[in-house]
């Protein structure tokens, strides 16, 4: 028994320094208060912001983005359904469709994670009259991305607006605006970052969709 115990307490604290080892290394590190991070930040934003603009489907966007920035072992996102109350039509949302006062209209609110990382969280309406059955069925039973369901529509992404719901350094900081000095604390980052509204265009230029995507501060986590 003498002999035993020193290999099963070796053993023992081999599993736990793996299982530490692992956990620090999916753990996202914060970002310092320093002017040079805050720049890093501002410059990750701008770049996922224009990654985003140049795509028509948001999903396959972040994939590439969790991807590029090692969030997940297996870069994949997955919408989590999140159900609840139906949000209302935005006011001018039937115009933009090109719909009727009685033509229905679909809510769907997701969150979508790349692994263990929600990413975003986002609001859509769609026409279910302009999807096929098929697509409809899959929306209204699965946790598929929307934006990988109606692909087969070969459709197209109109941007009507981009905003930064946050930046890491004040405004007119590249015209000789003061620099905010470095602080002991981690960053501050705030739940969102990034907002997005679109329309979604069929291959016959039919709008079906509008979407509100609100990016999160994972975007810039830092495994």
């Amino acid at each position: 028994m003498k002999r035993i115990f020193p290999v099963r307490y070796a053993l023992v604290l081999s599993l736990l320094a793996c299982t530490f080892t692992a956990a620090a290394q999916n753990a996202a590190q914060p970002w310092p208060d320093t002017v040079l991070s805050r720049t890093q930040a501002l410059a990750e934003l701008q770049t996922l912001n224009a990654d985003l603009l140049s795509h028509p489907s948001a999903t396959l966007t972040l994939e590439s983005w969790c991807s590029a920035h090692h969030l997940a072992a297996d870069a994949h996102v997955v919408a989590h359904r999140v159900h609840g109350a139906d949000k209302p039509l935005p006011a001018g949302a039937r115009t933009l469709l090109g719909i009727g006062p009685d033509e229905p209209v679909r809510y769907r609110r997701v969150a979508l994670s790349c692994g263990n990382v929600v990413l975003s969280d986002a609001d859509n309406w769609y026409v279910p009259a302009r999807l096929t059955t098929a697509m409809n069925q899959q929306l209204d039973h699965s946790d598929v991305p929307f934006g990988k369901v109606v692909q087969p529509l070969h459709f197209r992404r109109q941007t009507l607006s981009a905003e930064l719901l946050w930046s890491p350094l004040p405004q007119g900081w590249d015209a000789g605006a003061p620099l905010p000095p470095a602080g002991r604390d981690p960053l501050a980052v705030p739940d969102h970052v990034l907002q997005h509204r679109a329309v979604l265009y069929t291959a016959d230029n039919q709008p079906f969709s509008l979407v509100v995507e609100s990016y999160t501060r994972s975007v810039l986590a830092r495994p």
